[in-house]
């Protein structure tokens, strides 16, 4: 009996000295192994070249593995069902951007909610997506253009760099609240649809290919779709200004999955917060035509889901479907 009482006695002690020692071990420290950033498009766009320059700038903060997997594939909303699904530690994030967050889930089937299944870490840039006419269209202004547009209904026609997107929304919004009826036209991308403007196919176009015609002088802007104003272009009014039903931003962000712990979230915002903050991001907003645009948690949040909500009023009410 008492050889059974000392066994257990032992054993017990044993467990509890176990218990002590786990107990006493520090929590792992964010972050401490290889970090992965999910994207949603081919190497060699805009998305990639960013994503993989914040992974290098993390790689030498943090001095840990931080790779970028490229998921392309159902306009990016396959990458975003897999950060849905990942461990919430930090150690996944992805590449967020305005359609497969805020407008692909009216149109397409996702195994994710927007406004539930994400941690939105940090927006970096805005790219600017206006709308616009070739510099030898009769239309000085946007007024012009829309005043025409509701002289001779579908005589004007018009396209998006991404149909069923952002500007597509955003813009036939503006053209049914002042009652105009023009004409929409598909096309691929935006590189088709910069062809046909350029070819008389079409009379206006709203994409990010811009840049360099208006600089070689070949297009004329007439409005910025998103709601921040083009620097080069400050006398271009944004669809906001212009009182118009809505104005999505075309925001490239990071987010991880939902409840990621509040000291993870912390860490990926001060290096976020520095790296926007840093001369060598400058060059790369440059490089990529877009616009510094830093946001943390609490307000990218309330951004992508705010125009979540949006593109689900605006939805039905343009009579646009699920395909």
């Amino acid at each position: 009996m008492l050889k059974l009482w000392t066994r257990a006695t032992g054993l017990i002690c044993t467990s509890l000295a176990m218990a002590t020692t786990a107990m006493a071990q520090p929590a792992e420290k964010f972050p401490s192994r290889p970090v992965t950033i999910i994207v949603g498009f081919a190497a060699g766009g805009a998305g990639d070249m960013s994503a993989r320059w914040i992974a290098d700038y993390l790689r030498e903060r943090w001095k840990v593995t931080v790779v970028v997997d490229n998921k392309p594939g159902a306009g990016a909303t396959i990458a975003a069902a897999q950060l849905a699904r990942a461990k919430p530690d930090g150690y996944t994030v992805a590449l967020a951007t305005t359609s497969p967050f805020t407008v692909a889930p009216y149109f397409q089937t996702v195994a994710y909610d927007p406004a539930k299944d994400f941690t939105y870490l940090f927006q970096f840039l805005v790219s600017a997506q206006p709308l616009f006419v070739k510099s030898d269209s009769p239309f000085k202004t946007i007024q012009e253009f829309m005043a025409a547009a509701q002289a001779k209904p579908n005589s004007l026609f018009w396209s998006t760099a991404a149909t069923n997107g952002g500007t597509h929304i955003s813009t036939l919004a503006a053209f049914r609240a002042a009652g105009i009826e023009a004409t929409y036209v598909p096309y691929k991308g935006g590189a088709d649809a910069m062809n046909a403007l350029l070819g008389g196919q079409i009379q206006a176009l709203v994409a990010a290919e811009f840049p360099p015609f208006a600089a070689a002088g070949t297009i004329r802007l007439l409005a910025e779709s998103g709601p921040d104003k083009i620097p080069e272009y400050p006398r271009v009014p944004t669809y906001k200004e212009l009182g118009f039903p809505v104005s999505v931003p075309i925001f490239y962000g990071i987010a991880g999955p939902a409840a990621m712990p509040p000291d993870v979230v912390r860490q990926w915002e001060q290096a976020a917060s520095d790296m926007t903050r840093s001369p060598a991001f400058v060059d790369l907003v440059a490089k990529l035509k877009g616009t510094p645009a830093y946001m943390g948690p609490t307000d990218f949040s309330a951004s992508v889901v705010g125009v979540y909500r949006q593109m689900g009023r605006l939805v039905p009410e343009l009579g646009m479907k699920k395909e």
